[in-house]
Formats: structure tokens, C-alpha cells, sequence
């Protein structure tokens, strides 16, 4: 996958470049990577982690996320459904 200036990729969907960012901020596998993984819990990260994963999809998407979205983004699935809905709108 190849992001540019801007988050933009090329043919990828919108899931297979949240799970990118996720690999890439939390340095997990993408085989630990499934839709009810939670983001604390199962994959490791601190709140910090979690701050940055929002900004990264955040600039990734040309979207913003207020705090209380964020706070209820839990799983994997939540952010992909929420980012997907986002995209789409």
C-alpha cells in the first residue's frame, strides 16, 4: 500500500488502510487485527497510542473526530465502521 502527501492511496479500501495505520502506530501484526480486537485491551495500547492513532486516521481521512466519538471507539470494527460512515457521507 503506498500513502501519499495527504493520507491518499491508491485502490485500497478504506479497512486496509485503517489496519495499516493501526500496524504501523501500535506496531502490531496484522494477523492480531480482527473487527472485535480491542484497541486497549487486545492490541496494547496506551492512551497516548490512542491519541495518535486518532490523529493519524484523522490526517489519513481528512476527517475530524471529536473526543467524545473517540472515547467510544473501542474496537477495531468501531473505527472501521465509524471512519467508513465518515468517508462516505
Amino acid at each position: 500500500m503506498s500513502l501519499y502527501p495527504g493520507g491518499a492511496c491508491m485502490s485500497d479500501s478504506v479497512n486496509d488502510r485503517i489496519r495499516t495505520l493501526v500496524c504501523d502506530q501500535l506496531g502490531v501484526a496484522d494477523a492480531d487485527l480482527t473487527g472485535d480486537a480491542n484497541i486497549l485491551e487486545d492490541l496494547g495500547a496506551d492512551s497516548l497510542d490512542v491519541v495518535e492513532l486518532v490523529m493519524a486516521i484523522e490526517e489519513a481521512f481528512e476527517i475530524e473526530i471529536a473526543d467524545e466519538e473517540a472515547e467510544n471507539l473501542k474496537t477495531l470494527g468501531d473505527v472501521e465502521r465509524f471512519v467508513s460512515e465518515r468517508v462516505a457521507a
